[in-house]
């Protein structure tokens, strides 16, 4: 069992996930970890208009939602400076170039990968 890191305990985290089982799941793990779940949003339009109305302090994206990618929320998170990582099935190979140096939780993930990742993401 993983203790819960203290440096995540009460961090605000948007969850863009259009696979309700999958966005479940996520939404189990970052509480487990203390965490506040935004969303999730299963459209990029709602995760927008989340990411607008909410202060968040990191964010995991799913890259393909529905019909669309989610390369508009992560531009809209790095205008913010708000660290966020990709949860694909496909790797880092599978983002836009302009994404590769982004972090990756390759699906399907375990709960120690998200825990590390989302360390990564608060720095420690």
């Amino acid at each position: 069992m993983t203790s819960t890191p203290k440096d995540l305990a009460g961090s605000r985290v948007l969850v863009v996930e259009d696979e309700v089982a999958i966005s479940l799941l996520i939404e189990d793990m970052l509480m487990d970890l203390g965490c506040e779940v935004v969303g999730p949003a299963g459209r990029i339009a709602e995760a927008l208009d989340l990411l607008a109305a909410d202060a968040v302090d990191y964010a995991i994206l799913d890259v393909n939602v529905g019909r669309e990618e989610s390369y508009p929320v992560a531009e809209a998170l790095a205008a913010k400076g708000v660290p966020f990582v990709f949860s694909t099935g496909y790797g880092a190979v599978g983002l836009a170039e302009a994404f590769r140096d982004r972090p990756v939780l390759q699906k399907p993930f375990s709960q120690d990968e998200l825990t590390r990742q989302m360390r990564r993401l608060a720095g420690g």
